[in-house]
């Protein structure tokens, strides 16, 4: 087991910390977690990558953590809580993959980035605080963890392979929607270099052709697109795609030409 004492973590010039959550905007939550995180380490912004993530579903999740970690620098510490299974015996994992690190439940969530890294090493956490509570561990054992990282500390811990991780050996492509955004566009697990433009696709009870953009198609028609993340999007001109073609997170999505 790694202790305080004996690991030495190059995060001197860490430049943020990074919230990926389905904690919503509204509400205590995000503020709780901050809070702890500002107090630890003043000096380090915290910065919202997601608060809307797919409530309860750590699969979804996944797919869309992955699709957002590159736009944010190394040495970046994130902490990601998508966890139905809080309070139960599942644990808890430190990742650092590609020199970004990364504090969440041992449940899939951070299995995509895992699988997608070139450069992995994983430690499931052994340490606990004196006081956790048993509906947020976001708060009281994950934010600590990720504010002792930004300290250069890990806590104690076991190295793990991260084949023993939850999700590891999930599709790197995922053909099914992932997240619904404020305009009711459809985001996919599938990657958009995959998928040739001509490529048809069925959604819900319909079929959908490839488009560059918004303005390429009429208002109210759909279509499907690269997104800014490098995943296959659907979307409606000027309408809410998760409405004119009924569908939501966990949907399939299929290729048909």
């Amino acid at each position: 087991m790694l202790s305080l004492a004996t690991c030495h973590l190059p995060l001197a010039t860490c430049p943020m910390f990074v919230l990926f959550t389905d904690f919503g905007i509204a509400g205590p939550y995000l503020g709780q977690v901050r809070a702890v995180l500002q107090a630890a380490y003043p000096a380090r912004p915290v910065v919202d990558a997601c608060a809307d993530a797919p409530a309860f579903d750590a699969r979804a999740s996944a797919y869309l953590l992955a699709s957002l970690v590159s736009f944010y620098p190394t040495d970046s510490i994130w902490l990601a809580v998508v966890d139905p299974g809080v309070g139960t015996e599942r644990d808890g994992l430190i990742l650092e993959a590609d020199g970004r690190w990364f504090v969440g439940p041992d449940n899939g969530l951070l299995s995509r980035v895992a699988n997608n890294a070139r450069e992995v090493r994983l430690w499931r956490i052994q340490w606990r605080p004196e006081w956790l509570s048993s509906s947020f561990h976001g708060r009281d054992w994950f934010a600590p963890v990720a504010a002792g990282l930004a300290q250069g500390r890990l806590p104690e811990c076991i190295a793990m392979d991260p084949a023993g991780m939850q999700g590891y050996g999930w599709v790197r492509d995922l053909a099914e929607v992932i997240y619904v955004d404020h305009y009711g566009n459809i985001m996919t697990g599938l990657r958009a270099e995959q998928l040739d433009k001509n490529t048809l696709l069925r959604v819900g009870s319909q079929r959908v052709a490839n488009a560059r953009t918004f303005g390429a198609v009429p208002a109210g028609a759909a279509f499907w697109y690269e997104n800014a993340f490098g995943l296959v999007e659907i979307a409606v001109n000027q309408g809410r795609a998760d409405l004119q073609l009924s569908v939501g997170v966990g949907d399939e999505v299929r290729c048909v030409a």
